[in-house]
């Protein structure tokens, strides 16, 4: 029987699922029909597939083709289908041993001259490959993916005639030499904590919400240091473990983007425009694909200027803040993203930036440019500072400014240890019921409940001071959180004062 069946995968999100490519010659008028919900870019694999093998040297069966791409409910797009169908095409027309098929699956864009083309977001590809422990044939173009799972069984290849000839036992394919041992070598960050004149405040916050993963808010007038100081927290934090950067990597792989084997280990850091769509940030699209805060994954998103987002696309960031993940809902598939981020803005206090003296900007229209920020969307803030100006003569002072990022980052990787051998997460991601066995009194938190109280903060604010003052008391080394932790944490409300003295000017 002229059939033959080639393994493959297909593309949803971050996941690789299995499709069956099953090739049928049968007699009657030349035909080459391709059936099993293919999309516009997978039926044009019919004419690349017809010229790739015959300028390969290869006989194109005059027959009637059927090629069926199960299962036929999944959707399928782009070009990877080419190479398992043209071994389909191969295979059963006699040309290749069926037997050679056995355990292995095939990816890959073919040209018309038979070359193999690099096709992306195959990363999660090889890591279903290696979960089911098949051997993987790949474009040598993706080598760099393979390298970063490195993972035994793959051989790359760029020419079909190549790949015929090995799977007739009659030359071997090239597979991964090094493996990742260039994994071990991870690059730190060249920017430093101590670039940054005075600040010291600033900093403070910076380390806690470095060592908690929270979510912090500065405030400052425009050139005072608040974006030099966001891009320094890449120094504080520590590298990604293997499976957490691989993690990173599939979702970059899936948006079209590749990481270099340097920046493997080292944590995203994504700044979007202000002018960024709400799908730019979330994700989106016809095929969807991951947004802003997706490919921040296990990293920091910066949104610099934050009073000037669009209040909308500020506001589809609430639920993604609260459950780590993004699910996308289309009519074809229902898409979910990994997006446990730390949130890191900087906004002016004003629209003409400055406030007291010199202020160009009435009460009322401050609070029309802050009411651009929805409440809920402040509240998922834990810190939320005041960056000052630098007093006169600061910048022509000589003299040391501060602790290196090096040193800090110590102090923070020490803090983390506690925290992760204590409940297993992060300060940041605590739950209700573990901030109960973490280290308060209950003089303490009655302290807290009546600071909350009188501040009109919601009961979200009273869980998230609780975490930010453990997260203090961590990096003390403390067992317990004291009360002057507590109101450490209480400090870190600029926004709250600012929102309160905003509110006694228009008479509220």
């Amino acid at each position: 029987m002229a059939i033959a069946c080639v393994a493959t995968r297909a593309s949803r999100g971050v996941e690789a699922p299995a499709v069956t490519v099953e090739v049928h010659l049968a007699n009657g008028l030349p035909a080459f029909n391709l059936v099993g919900l293919p999309e516009a870019s997978v039926k044009e694999a019919r004419e690349r597939v017809r010229s790739a093998l015959v300028n390969a040297g290869f006989e194109f069966p005059m027959r009637r083709i059927t090629v069926n791409l199960a299962p036929a409910d999944l959707p399928k797009q782009g070009g990877r289908y080419d190479l398992p169908i043209a071994i389909g095409i191969l295979a059963a027309s006699g040309q290749i041993p069926l037997t050679s098929l056995k355990d292995r699956e095939f990816v890959g864009e073919l040209a018309l001259s038979g070359d193999i083309r690099h096709c992306p977001g195959l990363l999660p590809v090889i890591v279903a490959a290696r979960r089911n422990g098949r051997e993987l044939i790949l474009p040598l173009a993706n080598r760099a993916d393979a390298e970063l799972v490195d993972y035994p069984a793959i051989r790359l290849c760029n020419q079909l005639v190549h790949l015929v000839a090995f799977l007739h036992g009659q030359q071997p394919l090239p597979g991964l030499e090094q493996g990742a041992e260039w994994l071990d070598d991870i690059q730190t960050s060249a920017l430093c904590l101590s670039d940054v004149i005075g600040q010291y405040q600033a900093k403070q916050a910076l380390e806690i919400a470095a060592a908690g993963s929270h979510n912090l808010l500065m405030l400052g007038l425009p050139g005072c240091g608040k974006t030099m100081l966001a891009s320094r927290i890449m120094g504080l934090l520590p590298p990604l473990g293997y499976d957490e950067a691989l993690e990173v990597a599939a979702l970059h792989s899936v948006a079209g983007l590749n990481i270099k084997p340097s920046e493997f280990h080292r944590r995203p850091f994504r700044s979007p425009h202000h002018t960024c769509s709400a799908i730019s940030l979330v994700g989106g699209g016809s095929v969807p694909k991951p947004g802003e805060i997706s490919l921040a994954h296990r990293g920091v998103l910066f949104l610099d200027e934050l009073a000037e987002f669009p209040r909308k696309v500020l506001d589809c960031l609430r639920e993604p803040m609260e459950t780590g993940e993004v699910v996308i809902s289309r009519a074809a598939a229902k898409l979910t993203f990994a997006s446990r981020f730390q949130l890191i803005a900087a906004m002016n206090p004003s629209p003409c930036g400055s406030m007291g003296p010199g202020n160009r900007s009435s009460p009322d229209q401050i609070n029309r440019y802050l009411g651009r920020l929805s409440g809920p969307f402040l509240d998922r803030f834990d810190l939320s500072i005041e960056v000052p100006p630098l007093p006169p003569g600061t910048l022509t002072q000589e003299g040391n400014n501060g602790e290196t990022s090096q040193s800090v980052a110590q102090r923070v990787h020490r803090a983390r240890e506690r925290q992760l051998a204590r409940a297993g997460v992060l300060n940041a991601e605590l739950s209700g019921k573990a901030l109960k066995n973490a280290g308060f009194n209950s003089a303490d938190l009655s302290f807290l409940e009546q600071s909350v109280n009188r501040l009109g903060l919601s009961v979200r604010s009273f869980h998230r001071l609780q975490r930010v003052a453990r997260t203090i008391a961590d990096l003390e080394n403390s067992h317990m959180v004291e009360r002057r932790h507590i109101a450490q944490a209480l400090g870190y409300r600029a926004m709250d004062r600012l929102l309160a003295n905003l509110g006694q000017q228009l008479g509220r």
